[in-house]
């Protein structure tokens, strides 16, 4: 019994601490308060949606993303855009960030 509970308890821990890498992959981007209605967000922040989740983006300075509330912004429409990194604890933490047509 003590090496099923062993085993279920690593299994646990593999699948909380597990992280996705993304290597070039075309996704949504917007503000993930304005645009993806994540309720629990205080504040506009770039957000990405991968593989139907949507995580906030670490890692990048917000110069990155340009102007979030200029008419063409990410508070005011959703962008496609190419993207390397890293997910990890909830959160896409990106090496690489670049908005495609």
């Amino acid at each position: 019994m003590k090496k099923l509970i062993f085993i279920f308890l690593v299994l646990m821990s593999v699948s909380v601490f597990a992280q996705k890498k993304i290597q070039n992959q075309t996704v949504e981007a917007a503000c993930g308060m304005c645009q993806f209605k994540v309720k629990s967000d205080k504040g506009c922040a770039m957000a990405v949606k991968i593989d139907g989740k949507i995580y906030h983006v670490e890692g990048l300075d917000k110069k990155t993303f340009g102007d979030a509330h200029a008419a063409d912004g990410y508070c005011k429409i959703m962008k496609k855009a190419l993207v390397s990194g890293e997910i990890k604890k909830g959160k896409f933490y990106a090496t690489s960030f670049k908005y495609v047509e």
